[in-house]
């Protein structure tokens, strides 16, 4: 039994959920700091808080295994929709740790109190996210943990951990735009089986999404015009030396401009690897 633990400010707050292992106990310090947070009830940092782990807290299951080993299954069955749903609730886990993650870790950078406002909204939303998919889960018979997942996600976000407008690129305006691309043919496939609740459920993700996409754009803009950077070009030159691989399309033009991404940032980058 783990003993409570008293959240005495922000950091100290996403940093122990960063490094539960326990999922229920994770999602429930996630969501109870951000509230404690946006009613203005903790400091931002404090003395005592605890230091950052190197990897977030995590159960036993799923096995990590490299993102070619995950098998690909067809929709039309219901082990293919248990795959996906898995694959997404191992996502939405990732992304609430990575929202805690830039909180905690940037909780000293000169950025307005309204930074940290946005992303545990954002953390706030992804462990909704992840019990929504682990709820739909188990109502199929399965449960997260039962399937191979990968770790290309947290790597992805490791690699910016010094850099705070890298990681804006990386994370939120790669990562969680990607999933504005994919996300609506999953809902139709869904619809077409005949699975109006996993629909559903992507349905709530995608809206959300939409807002972290555009709360990355925000800061990443604010950060670029702080140092008299133009936004396009500082991202193209940061995903040249961050991100492995050419950012894929198609694109979800215009839910990507709603949030603030305009081509100009993406476009030219589809046939550029570093790899």
């Amino acid at each position: 039994m783990t003993p409570p633990f008293k959240i005495i400010s922000l950091r100290g707050g996403a940093t122990e959920a960063i490094a539960s292992a326990d999922l229920d106990r994770k999602t429930a310090l996630a969501q109870e700091t951000a509230t404690r947070w946006f009613e203005r009830r903790l400091s931002l940092r404090s003395p005592l808080d605890p230091p950052l782990p190197e990897r977030p807290g995590r159960p036993e299951k799923p096995e990590l295994v490299p993102p070619t080993a995950v098998e690909r299954r067809s929709l039309h069955t219901v082990k293919g929709r248990i795959a996906l749903l898995h694959a997404i609730a191992h996502i939405e886990l990732n992304a609430v740790d990575l929202a805690l993650d830039i909180v905690a870790r940037y909780a000293s950078e000169p950025v307005p109190h309204s930074f940290f406002d946005g992303w545990m909204q954002v953390a706030f939303e992804e462990a909704k996210h992840f019990r929504l998919v682990r709820d739909r889960l188990r109502s199929l018979g399965a449960d997260y943990g039962d399937l191979p997942a990968h770790d290309g996600l947290w790597q992805a976000a490791h690699s910016t951990r010094n850099d705070l407008t890298a990681r804006l690129a990386v994370v939120p305006l790669i990562l969680e735009a990607r999933g504005l691309d994919v996300t609506p043919s999953l809902q139709a496939k869904m619809r077409e089986t005949g699975d109006l609740d996993s629909a559903a459920v992507l349905d709530v993700i995608y809206n959300d999404e939409k807002g972290h996409v555009a709360i990355g754009a925000k800061w990443f803009r604010f950060l670029c015009a702080r140092e008299k950077k133009d936004p396009a070009a500082t991202f193209k030159q940061l995903v040249r030396s961050n991100f492995r691989g050419p950012l894929k399309p198609p694109f979800n033009d215009l839910a990507r401009a709603e949030a603030g991404l305009t081509p100009a940032f993406y476009r030219s980058l589809t046939a550029v690897s570093n790899s």
